[in-house]
């Protein structure tokens, strides 16, 4: 009974491989009806045959799985490669536009801040009240910068009251003090702690007029 089971496998074997053995020649279709009978005859070794074929068919199944998945892993670091690399010339964009800018900076660096409260640096604006012979107060000037002096070559001793960034709030100042009684108060400018004429500040003047005109 075995016997004949193994017959009609290899049977179901070589019938369903008819296309395979349509393509044979006739030496090799002969070698292969000589194999089914020897394995009719002996059905262990067809069986550990078949055996094997299924095992080589399911480990080609995992090793196609396997493979699958080691695809979908270099795609997703080949993902992120390309975003490494996109953020690498971003990075080395951003490196050149700043060594530009460090380059233009050098080149033309920029003025440094004037503390509004050191009047020695920048243009400021005094209002002179008088000029006096025999009159030395040079001691009031230390430590106040809203009342100073300063001697001309005609022997006079020149003073100023008031220290102003613009010259608007200087001229305001001036007409309280012409106000107040001092008819020759006038506006003196000085850039860096040296006394200078208007006209060499007049365009820093005009300018801040016509900002507080806009802003209005």
């Amino acid at each position: 009974m075995m016997k004949t089971r193994v017959t009609f496998l290899c049977l179901a074997l070589i019938f369903s491989g008819i296309q395979v053995f349509a393509q044979l020649s006739k030496a090799e279709k002969k070698e292969w009806k000589k194999k089914a009978k020897e394995y009719s005859k002996n059905p262990s070794e067809l069986k550990s045959l078949i055996e094997a074929k299924q095992a080589t068919e399911n480990d080609n199944s995992s090793l196609k799985s396997q493979i699958s998945t080691l695809n979908g892993q270099v795609s997703d670091k080949n993902a992120k490669i390309a975003d490494l690399e996109d953020q690498l010339s971003k990075m080395r964009g951003d490196l050149t536009s700043t060594k530009a800018e460090l380059a233009q900076l050098k080149e033309n660096p920029p003025a440094p801040a004037i503390n509004p409260m050191d009047f020695s640096k920048g243009v400021v604006f005094k209002v002179q009240i008088g000029a006096f012979k025999n009159k030395d107060l040079a001691k009031y000037f230390d430590n106040n910068p809203n009342f100073g002096g300063e001697a001309t070559d005609k022997g006079e001793q020149r003073f100023t009251i008031g220290v102003f960034r613009d010259y608007w709030e200087a001229d305001k100042f001036k007409k309280y003090m012409r106000e107040m009684g001092v008819k020759d108060a006038w506006i003196v400018p000085f850039k860096d702690g040296q006394r200078v004429e208007i006209k060499d500040v007049l365009e820093g003047v005009v300018s801040d007029k016509a900002e507080k005109a806009n802003s209005k």
